[in-house]
């Protein structure tokens, strides 16, 4: 349990620091992208004024740039624009200010740039925006290339730093969770403690008035109150090793030594008392068991949970009803089912039933009998064995549940 608990909290915090670093990550590039793409267009646009002015290549001239530009502006600053009719046909193709590239190139470019059909975007390493004036449409491509690879860069850069602030942070979380653990550890411990010792001290009087109760029967006679007392008692010291049981299969390592037995010949000795006491009671008790199933694992507490959940079948189906065991396997794991008619009054809160104390009679009347703990064990044996236990209704009018080991 503290195992799991200690995994859960390690992926709880890393599920967050995960999230706030992609955040981060793709808020950084994001901005990035957003502000170097409104750059370029808005170079685009200023190459693209009425004036029809292109920048000179001439150094310590101004170019169309918002704010005082670089006097190496003209020399970072280079595009070719291209003319073209309404059809796509290039009428002209201006290559004053790139080197990079052939006529042929550019008119490759335009063409494949005209059937996209966009106004603007990225075509390899060029940015280019379409325009319409008197004469066609004119497009102009922007070489981007330094700073495609500048966000290139960046992209990279903050993702291994972001990897590697992962890794790091883990190695601290993984590191650190003990101690963030280890007060509820401590409190864990003196609570078990308290159940251990507590079930210890009260076994003496709890069998001392059985005793009494024995001794008081057989020097008096049977009465209702001898009879009482030896009823409670008993229902008080079956309470008490249940939460003793509970209290062992809550510690970090609940089943210190398995062993591999013959899981059917454990079910087929199981279902024995519960075959004959439903029979006399009226109800149809059925099962299906496979043979040769084998599991490695505490015998004694397996055949517990299954003691468990058919002593809970019987009591709580209704009147005449059908009980049915299933035990097969499934790829590599063995499915139990317990199946019971029964008339639930309600089937939201069934995984409720493996709450310790918890009862679906709210009265809690002794006339439905047990104590709300039972079916806890069962879970408790099942998750000790790294397995599950879940329950499933059909309407109300009958319940199953099942292990999987």
């Amino acid at each position: 349990m503290l195992k799991k608990l200690r995994w859960k909290l390690i992926f709880v915090s890393m599920a967050s620091l995960f999230i706030i670093l992609f955040l981060l990550f793709a808020g950084i590039n994001i901005a990035n992208y957003h502000v170097v793409t409104s750059m370029q267009d808005r170079t685009l646009h200023d190459l693209a004024s009425p004036t029809d002015a292109l920048p000179p290549n001439q150094p310590g001239e101004d170019l169309p740039f918002e704010g005082k530009p670089s006097p190496e502006a003209p020399y970072m600053t280079r595009f070719f624009t291209v003319r073209c009719d309404e059809d796509g046909t290039v009428l002209d193709i201006s290559m004053d200010f790139i080197a990079s590239v052939t006529r042929e190139e550019a008119a490759a470019y335009s063409e494949a740039v005209f059937s996209r059909g966009k106004t603007c975007g990225y075509y390899g390493e060029y940015r280019y925006y379409v325009y319409s004036d008197d004469s066609g449409t004119v497009q102009i491509f922007l070489n981007c290339a330094r700073d495609l690879q500048s966000m290139r860069t960046l992209f990279l850069l903050s993702l291994a730093i972001a990897v590697c602030c992962f890794f790091v942070l883990f190695l601290l979380v993984f590191f650190l969770s003990r101690q963030a653990i280890a007060p509820f550890v401590k409190n864990m411990e003196i609570q078990k403690r308290f159940i251990t010792d507590a079930g210890h001290e009260l076994k003496t009087p709890i069998t001392s008035i059985s005793t009494s109760a024995d001794v008081l029967a057989l020097d008096d006679g049977e009465n209702e109150w001898v009879q009482n007392i030896q009823k409670q008692s008993a229902r008080l010291a079956k309470l008490v090793n249940h939460l003793v049981t509970l209290s062992r299969l809550d510690e970090e390592t609940p089943i210190p030594k398995k062993s591999v037995f013959s899981l059917s010949d454990v079910l087929w000795e199981s279902i024995a008392p519960f075959s004959s006491l439903a029979k006399a009671t009226g109800k149809t008790f059925a099962q299906q068991i496979e043979n040769d199933l084998t599991f490695c694992g505490d015998m004694l507490l397996i055949q517990q949970m299954i003691s468990v959940l058919l002593d809970n079948a019987l009591r709580y189906s209704n009147d005449g009803g059908f009980i049915r065991l299933d035990a097969y396997r499934r790829r590599k794991r063995i499915v139990l089912e317990v199946f019971n008619t029964c008339n639930l009054i309600e089937t939201k809160n069934l995984n409720r039933l493996f709450e310790r104390f918890y009862r679906m009679d709210p009265s809690r009347s002794p006339k439905t009998g047990g104590s709300g703990i039972g079916l806890s064990i069962a879970k408790a044996i099942a998750t000790a064995h790294n397995g599950t236990i879940s329950v499933k209704s059909q309407s109300g009018h009958s319940i199953c549940f099942t292990v999987v080991l």
